[in-house]
């Protein structure tokens, strides 16, 4: 996956300031839900629910799938992780090279 630019990037950030949208995001990792089972989980209106869909839609972290008439949701991890991992290594590099070296340790200590 390419780069985001600068307005992509900003986009992601904006959907992710709303901790209803975070949420989502949340219970999506464990699978496609429906536009249904999502607004289940929430004291708000279908209607809102539905906007906070297109704002994660819109900033490319996730994905819906039609079939006859449900709509499925599904996270874009790649697009999270890519927005998310440029964002940190650039602010905290050092954590990102120590999280490297605890993975390199682990898969040496796995493969022994």
């Amino acid at each position: 996956m390419l780069a985001l630019s600068p307005a992509e990037e900003a986009g992601v950030f904006r959907a992710l300031a709303d901790s209803t949208r975070r949420q989502i995001l949340e219970d999506l990792r464990r699978g496609e839900l429906t536009a249904g089972e999502i607004a289940r989980r929430f004291p708000i209106s279908g209607p809102s629910i539905s906007r906070h869909l297109g704002v994660l839609k819109a900033a490319g972290l996730v994905r819906e799938r039609r079939d006859a008439n449900k709509i499925y949701y599904a996270l874009v991890e790649e697009r999270l992780a890519l927005c998310l991992g440029r964002f940190v290594s650039a602010v905290c590099p050092d954590q990102v090279v120590l999280r490297y070296r605890r993975q390199r340790a682990a898969r040496k200590e796995a493969s022994a």
